[in-house]
């Protein structure tokens, strides 16, 4: 299996033998609507919506993935093998992937989807409709 850093590596699933360039991974994000790119903490790639409210992070712990999951979701992944509780993070339920990712692909779109809606569903209903979501 390929290894990956934080920067540009592969994520191969173990599951579908389908790798996932991280590239692909942050056009994904990115994609989403008002989603917008930042480093912080010196070197996280974070992807959030009305330039504060984070749904994705890369790197956060090394080789990773994390985002946010619904709370009635969050013990069911971290029980899975290579999910985990976020560091910093879990206690708003964020979970983190290891390299490589415990979920396929189509998972971790559904996934990241899912992590952007819950967030823009706790914006205030203007910033909502600003978005044009």
């Amino acid at each position: 299996m390929p290894s990956t850093n934080a920067r540009g590596g592969l994520f191969e699933n173990p599951v579908l033998k389908t790798p996932m360039k991280i590239e692909e991974v942050a056009h994904f994000c990115l994609s989403l609507p008002g989603a917008r790119e930042d480093y912080k903490w010196g070197g996280v790639r974070v992807f959030s919506i009305a330039e504060t409210k984070m749904f994705a992070v890369m790197g956060l712990a090394g080789d990773d993935l994390s985002f946010k999951v619904a709370p009635e979701g969050f013990l069911g992944y971290v029980d899975r093998p290579g999910i985990r509780p976020a560091p910093y993070l879990a206690r708003a339920h964020w979970i983190t992937l290891r390299v490589p990712l415990a979920m396929g692909d189509e998972e971790l779109r559904d996934a990241l989807v899912r992590s952007h809606q819950l967030v823009v569903s706790r914006l205030p209903k203007k910033r909502q409709a600003a978005l044009k979501l």
